[in-house]
C-alpha cells in the first residue's frame, strides 16, 4: 500500500513538473513572437510577414539581384533584358490582403505608365496553395500587367530576401535599387518614386 501511494505521489510531482515546463516554453514562444502568415485578405493589415525578421534584405543602392522566372503567359522575363529602364518590382500573393488593396494601382500605372518603366509582379508562388489560384486572381481581375511565378521562392526569399508583402523595388536605369518599399502603394506614390528617378 505504501509503494502504491509513493509510486503516485512521484507521478503527481513528475507531472506538475512537466506542466510548468510546458507552461514556461508557451510563455517564452510568446515573448518572442509568433512565427505565422495572416492569410485573412484583411487589407487595413500593412503587410504580411513570411519570412524571418532578422534578414533585411537588399538595400536601396544595392546592385538588383539578376533573375529569370516564367510569366504566367508561359514566356521567360529576365532582369537584364530590362536594363536602361525604369523598373519596378512587386513581390505579392493572391491571399494577401494588402497586395490585393494596391493591384488595381499597380494597373492603372501599367495603363497609363507601361511605356515608362518596365513593370513585374513576381508572386511568391511557394506559399499558394496552387498556381490555379494565382492565375484564377489575376483573370477574375482582368490585370494585364506582367505576373512572374518564383516557384521555388528563390527569387523571393534567397535573392531579395523580402522579408514581409508586399514589397516593392524600384530599380533605375543603371540596375540599382533606387527605393524599397513594404507596404501597400498608392499610385501617387509609385508616379513620385519614378518620376525622382534617373
Amino acid at each position: 500500500m505504501l509503494k502504491n501511494t509513493l509510486g503516485i505521489g512521484l507521478l503527481v510531482v513528475l507531472g506538475a513538473i512537466l506542466v510548468m515546463n510546458v507552461l514556461d516554453h508557451n510563455k517564452e514562444e510568446k515573448a518572442s513572437g509568433p512565427n505565422f502568415v495572416d492569410v485573412t485578405g484583411d487589407p487595413s493589415v500593412e503587410g504580411v510577414a513570411i519570412f524571418s525578421p532578422g534578414d533585411i534584405g537588399i538595400k536601396e543602392g544595392d546592385q538588383a539581384p539578376e533573375f529569370e522566372l516564367p510569366l504566367i503567359n508561359g514566356e521567360t522575363v529576365k532582369l537584364s533584358d530590362l536594363k536602361g529602364k525604369k523598373v519596378l518590382i512587386n513581390f505579392w500573393a493572391s491571399w494577401c490582403g494588402p497586395c490585393k488593396k494596391e493591384m488595381p494601382e499597380i494597373e492603372q500605372l501599367y495603363k497609363e505608365h507601361g511605356d515608362e518603366i518596365a513593370i513585374l509582379a513576381i508572386n511568391a508562388t511557394d506559399s499558394e496553395r496552387n498556381e490555379e489560384v494565382v492565375l484564377d486572381y489575376i483573370q477574375e481581375n482582368n490585370y494585364t500587367f506582367p505576373v512572374a511565378l518564383d516557384r521555388d521562392m528563390s527569387v523571393t526569399d534567397e535573392m531579395y530576401k523580402v522579408i514581409s508583402i508586399p514589397t516593392s523595388y524600384f530599380i533605375d536605369t543603371e540596375g540599382k535599387i533606387n527605393t524599397r518599399f513594404i507596404g501597400p502603394m498608392t499610385y501617387d506614390f509609385m508616379m513620385d518614386t519614378i518620376n525622382a528617378m534617373n
